[in-house]
């Protein structure tokens, strides 16, 4: 009997969910918790972290599951490498569901990092206005240009005092509109874009804005994450889990 974890918070988990529940499959929706009220999902939900490799496997195992799809964002790394690892030591079929990264086009002007924490040192020295478009997990990094004005795009209201004395705060929940971003940053007299390259449809608009206005983005580069067993779309996995059922995995 086949028994689905759906390791979710992507626009992409939410279409696989709609697409699984429609299907009649068996599937339990995990979201790490990090926003106030995640969005209700067809299948039933689980919030919270599974305490590790260890914590990951006994929930595997008491929870009979059979199949790991693993579509957090692609920045979530530490989920990422722990369902490898947990799925690896148990031998259960793990598939990651990853939308493709973003690249730039014409009339582009982006300047690849390895990584976030190299951002903050690739910015001006001259006071700027940024466009903070990475979450809220690492906005301290940039405590060291305070300088800068940022303008923070978040999905709830902060709870504590942010680390950044000059800032602006926007509450939105995407997708998000090219011309709302770029009424946004006009708004703002953003100077610079910063974000991290998740990929898909719902948080590029950004970029278009960026690009339409000859804005600079300074962008981390994805963390690289194990595992060749990647599907693009909902339609992908089902596959995947089709063939598996074939099989009688």
């Amino acid at each position: 009997m086949m028994r689905i974890l759906l390791l979710g918070g992507t626009t992409e988990a939410s279409s696989l969910a709609e697409t699984l529940a429609k299907a009649g499959v068996d599937a339990v929706f995990s979201y790490a918790g990090r926003t106030n009220a995640p969005k209700a999902q067809p299948l039933p939900m689980r919030l919270g972290g599974f305490g590790g490799v260890a914590g990951l496997m006994d929930y595997l195992r008491s929870e009979s599951i059979t199949h790991v799809v693993d579509a957090t964002h692609p920045f979530a790394a530490g989920m990422s490498r722990n369902a490898f690892e947990a799925c690896a030591q148990i031998n259960l079929p793990l598939i990651r569901l990853e939308r493709p990264e973003w690249v730039p086009g014409s009339g582009d002007n982006w300047t690849l990092l390895p990584i976030v924490e190299d951002i903050p040192a690739a910015l001006p020295d001259e006071p700027s206005r940024v466009f903070l478009a990475i979450g809220k997990q690492q906005i301290g990094l940039f405590a060291v240009k305070p300088q800068h004005h940022y303008l923070l795009r978040l999905v709830d209201e902060p709870k504590d005092a942010l680390p950044l004395p000059d800032c602006s705060v926007v509450i939105e929940r995407g997708p998000f509109d090219v011309s709302a971003d770029r009424a946004l940053m006009e708004t703002h007299r953003i100077t610079h874009v910063v974000a991290k390259n998740g990929g898909g449809r719902g948080a590029r608009a950004k970029l278009d804005a960026a690009r339409a206005l000859g804005l600079p983005v300074l962008m981390a580069k994805r963390p690289a994450l194990p595992g060749n067993s990647v599907a693009r779309d909902a339609e992908e996995v089902m596959r995947w889990l089709d063939h598996d059922a074939d099989r009688g995995v």
